[in-house]
């Protein structure tokens, strides 16, 4: 039976506690949580009138501007190697169901990955990730693992990583990365790098894997993190030179045919827009990136001081602490789990979180995925006002909120009541 995603299970739970007066602080949704960017909206209304179906890969201005963007970044690209589709998610499932093989997965990893290789009637190989980061497994647990699977009889053929990372907000060092694709092309895999967070590292860009094995890394991200632009549904892939890719490009574009046809027109004419760097979008992106890593940082301050665990953000505006120092205390409030532990926080303290098993952890590890980016206010005004602000953890919504945090991370941690 196919699961309804994790991510869009608990952002629909929280929708309908409020509309029935309950108060919650949502920190389970990894939405971007910012307002439209300057000038996108004007070009989306002007594209209105771009209502035929159009290429399958996407108008060739769009993938032109893709190809430059990428190319802007260090990563020479022709428009021939790009591949537009309504958003990054339905990119990685044609990816998946193009390339052969087994999914190998860094453990936690993004909810979506094993959902979409089960769909696909792939095995999923899940490795741990590395102590301080995610997004890539350990590459001294990656190769005995990938050995293990092949005497089982498994056909390990796809690895997908994700720098930087979701759930862990980190960004995994060069020469992890490095070592865990040595080893990718040792065995002959495929690498599917999701790479929809780079533009949100905290401190300086993030490597990519293309760096290491170009001939066989296909790179996925989208305008939804860096833009905040979810909802327009604008994704696009680069899929590598050489014969491999190019049939890889060719068999992916055809199971979008398929699929959906071709990507949203008008969105088309917004991407090739803001694909092209303008000075405000940069800017937009700057701003966004500040707010992220001032807001990720001051939540982990506090998880520290509730008593978990958790890897330092350094990009985008996620956060996994680990709950288990406070093992007696939870066991005393009846949590013994992950999901108990997400359940409490919802059911007791108003606090939407997700539990680290819906990212592949056993349901025994007390970890949370933390989401900070809808802190940043309920309406367009007070987005615009985090963004300005020098301290926005000050704000008058925000503020509380935080303060919403502390007081249940107590409550859940903190010596119990014995009158409560």
């Amino acid at each position: 039976m196919t699961r309804f995603s994790a991510t869009l299970a608990i952002d629909e739970a929280v929708r309908s506690r409020r509309e029935a007066g309950g108060d919650v602080l949502h920190l389970g949704f990894g939405e971007a949580g910012l307002p439209v960017p300057p000038g996108l909206a004007e070009v989306l209304a002007q594209a209105h009138t771009h209502n035929g179906y159009g290429p399958v890969a996407g108008s060739t201005r769009a993938r032109e501007a893709a190809a430059g963007w990428f190319t802007r970044r260090g990563r020479s690209t022709e428009p021939g190697a790009i591949l537009l589709g309504p958003g990054s998610k339905p990119l990685l499932f044609a990816l998946l169901a193009a390339i052969d093989g087994d999914v190998v997965l860094p453990r936690p990893a993004w909810v979506s990955y094993a959902a979409q290789a089960a769909l696909v009637g792939r095995r999923v190989l899940t490795v741990p990730a590395p102590e301080a980061s995610g997004g890539i497994p350990d590459p001294d647990l990656l190769e005995p693992a990938l050995r293990r699977a092949r005497a089982e009889g498994g056909r390990p053929g796809v690895l997908v990583l994700t720098v930087p990372d979701n759930p862990t907000g980190t960004v995994a060092p060069a020469e992890q990365i490095r070592a865990v694709l040595r080893i990718a092309d040792r065995h002959g895999l495929a690498v599917v790098s999701d790479e929809i967070y780079a533009e949100l590292a905290h401190h300086g860009s993030a490597p990519s894997p293309l760096t290491w094995l170009p001939e066989r890394t296909v790179v996925t991200t989208g305008l939804s993190k860096s833009l905040a632009l979810g909802g327009w549904r604008i994704g696009f892939a680069r899929t590598p030179d050489g014969q491999w890719g190019r049939r890889l490009h060719r068999e992916s574009t055809a199971i979008a045919s398929e699929v959906w046809s071709s990507p949203a027109a008008p969105t088309q004419v917004v991407a090739a827009h803001a694909l092209d760097d303008p000075p405000e979008i940069v800017a937009h992106v700057e701003a966004s990136r500040d707010l992220h890593a001032r807001l990720a940082v001051d939540v982990h301050a506090r998880l520290l001081s509730a008593g978990a665990r958790c890897r330092a953000p350094q990009a985008g505006f996620y956060l996994y602490p680990d709950f288990s120092p406070a093992r007696d205390a939870l066991r005393e409030r009846g949590v013994h789990t992950g999901a108990d532990l997400a359940a409490t926080l919802l059911e007791r303290h108003g606090v939407a979180t997700l539990p680290g098993s819906a990212f592949g952890e056993p349901d025994t590890a007390l970890t949370l995925r933390i989401a900070t980016s809808l802190l940043y206010g309920a309406t367009t005004e007070q987005r615009w006002a985090a963004l300005a602000a020098r301290d926005p953890a000050e704000l008058p919504w925000i503020a509380p909120a935080l303060a919403h945090l502390d007081h249940a991370l107590r409550e859940l941690t903190g010596p119990r009541d014995p009158h409560r």
